[in-house]
């Protein structure tokens, strides 16, 4: 379990903050007053119940969706007017949990197709191989840095759901984002992909700041810097993995006697 710094966090650490982020549907609060405030270098993970509003929280972050009220400053940048593009351009960057990856190009093409995106190049399927072949290097590191460099030459539909998952990672990657947000990585995973998809978000944080929607606790208690607890839309509690497992707010809306497990 990760413990978090006790040192005091100036201002200037916050990568990602909102203030009285709200986003309503007709009458209902979906995300209702939530001010989050994500530390430079550090893994912060959203927990909540079904409902509870984080994949509405993040579609915001994103500008998925236009926020109802509230502000997004990111790097000290007021970007909640800003486009979903003009958002991953600044250094904030979504990795969804649905896979997201061409099943028809080789795990290598997938990532040297991310990798023309920053180069601002199209991806054309005409282009002569030497001109590809110059993303080759950089595609090759991004592929060792999340275990796949072996499996350059395959095609994504032969490798398990963990490494796929690990693809798609590695092609959110090449836009070398400064604010990786993830969207419940181990969904659906059995215990060996959940554990490959931990380790990465590990490596990938000591570079990096991370923002991530979970549902599974072990993973959360294992790579938490901070947790962030959503409960209809509010934020319930904040803190170490251990201070909301043991709030009784956290308890009874959300953790119970799952946090034994």
């Amino acid at each position: 379990m990760k413990v978090p710094s006790t040192t005091a966090v100036s201002q200037n650490d916050f990568i990602l903050e909102t203030h009285a982020l709200c986003k309503r549907f007709g009458g209902f609060n979906a995300v209702n007053e939530v001010d989050l405030q994500v530390q430079r270098g550090h893994i912060h993970v959203l927990i909540g119940p079904n409902g509870a509003g984080k994949t509405t929280c993040f579609n915001l972050l994103t500008k998925v969706l236009v926020p109802t009220s509230g502000t997004i400053t990111f790097q000290g940048r007021d970007i909640t007017a800003e486009a979903p593009a003009d958002i991953a351009l600044l250094g904030m960057v979504r990795s969804f949990q649905l896979s997201a990856i061409f099943p028809s190009l080789s795990v290598l093409d997938n990532v040297r197709v991310a990798l023309q995106r920053p180069l601002g190049l199209s991806y054309k399927f005409w282009r002569s191989a030497t001109e590809l072949d110059q993303l080759n290097g950089r595609a090759f590191e991004l592929l060792a840095d999340v275990g796949l460099a072996r499996q350059a030459d395959r095609p994504p539909g032969s490798l398990s759901y963990g490494r796929k998952r690990a693809l798609e990672i590695a092609t959110t990657l090449a836009l070398d984002p400064e604010l990786l947000l993830l969207d419940e990585p181990t969904s659906g995973m059995g215990l060996e992909d959940i554990g490959l998809i931990a380790e990465l978000i590990r490596r990938i944080a000591k570079s990096r700041t991370v923002l991530m929607v979970e549902h599974n606790l072990a993973v959360v208690a294992d790579l938490a810097d901070h947790v962030t607890v959503l409960a209809q839309g509010e934020i319930l509690a904040q803190g170490s993995y251990d201070d909301v497992a043991n709030d009784a707010g956290v308890m009874a809306a959300y953790i119970g006697k799952k946090r034994h497990a």
